[in-house]
């Protein structure tokens, strides 16, 4: 018997993650969340909050916000089943966000479900889990995207990829587009319909309908 809908999710977080990366498909959770329990891990290296500012620090003047976290990359529970990856200016780091690159790679063969937001997708690629599936990511990053994964079948012109159990979502605000639909496939079409318009978001279900990849 095939396993029902996902319900324990799981996001990795680094300095330097992109806030909309997180919120934008976090949010959509959260309403799902009322009606169809689940289950939250927010990983880093520690468990002091994480940044969206990169370490070591900005000039005067430049805002972030930090976030809680629940597990260390250590102590992951074994049972995620979706794991979220973030973008975002901390991905350029590649030493610092080495940490998250070893635990996309150990625990993607127990994982459901991967999926990337932006330049997410960097890291995964460093992993090795997307060498020779089609991915995209954010598109003014899109040339230094590709160099992270050279074995990896990038897709320039793409919203969103779906590869067999991975997902990847073009830049920042894509990833909300793509956790709808990866809800309307996991819990019903209009459950992601009635979710987005309490929302009051106009989804883009077409996932080559994507107008910025003219712009890299």
């Amino acid at each position: 018997m095939l396993p029902g809908p996902p319900s324990k999710y799981a996001i990795a977080l680094f300095a330097g993650f992109q806030a909309l990366d997180v919120f934008g498909p976090l949010d959509a959770l959260n309403i799902l969340s009322l009606s169809t329990p689940l289950e939250l891990y927010m990983l880093s290296t520690t468990l002091d909050p994480v940044s969206t500012i990169p370490s070591p620090g900005p000039s005067a003047g430049v805002i972030g916000q930090s976030i809680v976290l629940s597990h260390t990359y250590e102590d992951a529970p074994k049972d995620i089943e979706v794991l979220l990856v973030p973008g975002g200016r901390g991905t350029r780091g590649l030493e610092p966000t080495q940490p998250v690159v070893d635990f996309i790679k150990a625990a993607f063969p127990n994982l459901r479900y991967l999926l990337t937001v932006c330049t997410g997708s960097s890291l995964a690629a460093r992993s090795g889990v997307l060498d020779g599936k089609n991915a995209t990511s954010n598109k003014l990053a899109f040339d230094w995207v590709m160099t992270q994964g050279p074995n990896v079948k990038w897709v320039r012109h793409a919203r969103w990829v779906r590869d067999g159990n991975i997902w990847t979502a073009s830049g920042i605000s894509a990833g909300i587009d793509m956790i709808y639909e990866f809800m309307a496939e996991q819990y019903g079409e209009d459950v992601a319909a009635q979710i987005a318009k309490a929302s009051e978001y106009v989804r883009n279900t077409d996932s080559t309908n994507d107008p910025f990849s003219k712009a890299s």
